[in-house]
């Protein structure tokens, strides 16, 4: 699954790219904008992963995550979709923060630091943010299993 994945990679953005344009934008509606843009750029994930097993639940949209960890390089490569816009774009932040990282460096990032920069709080409803901590969870459990594997 991994080759799969990367032959449909494009070049990353980084998690500072995202946060520049942030600033450079500053009105909350451009940034909303800027936000689903990166949602819409996200590799659609494939059907075979938009199961029940690949849900995370606590979501108000659909959102289907894989977090695997290739095995050569134990780097995480995190893929996800939603049938919003907004969430896509946070999965695509998500994204940014993590994938290609290593399990410790996953467990190591402050993500609310991440998203408190970024102003998040004020692009989301409470019910969304339940679905950014359900998809965040995720992703920490799934590095704090690789982590204890390779152990």
């Amino acid at each position: 699954m991994i080759d799969r994945i990367r032959q449909n990679e494009t070049p990353p953005l980084t998690l500072q790219d995202i946060i520049d344009e942030f600033e450079f934008l500053g009105d909350r509606e451009a940034q909303i904008d800027y936000l689903i843009d990166l949602g819409l750029e996200l590799p659609p994930l494939e059907e075979e992963f938009k199961t029940e097993q690949f849900r995370v639940h606590g979501c108000q949209s659909n959102v289907w995550m894989t977090t695997d960890f290739d095995e050569n390089d134990r780097r995480l490569h995190l893929r996800a979709e939603s049938d919003a816009m907004i969430v896509s774009g946070l999965i695509a932040v998500l994204v940014a923060c993590y994938d290609g990282k290593p399990p410790q460096e996953v467990l190591d990032l402050d993500i609310r630091d991440v998203f408190s920069r970024l102003g998040i709080d004020r692009h989301i409803s409470p019910q969304r943010k339940n679905g950014l901590n359900g998809m965040i969870q995720r992703i920490l459990g799934a590095a704090q299993a690789e982590l204890e594997a390779g152990a």
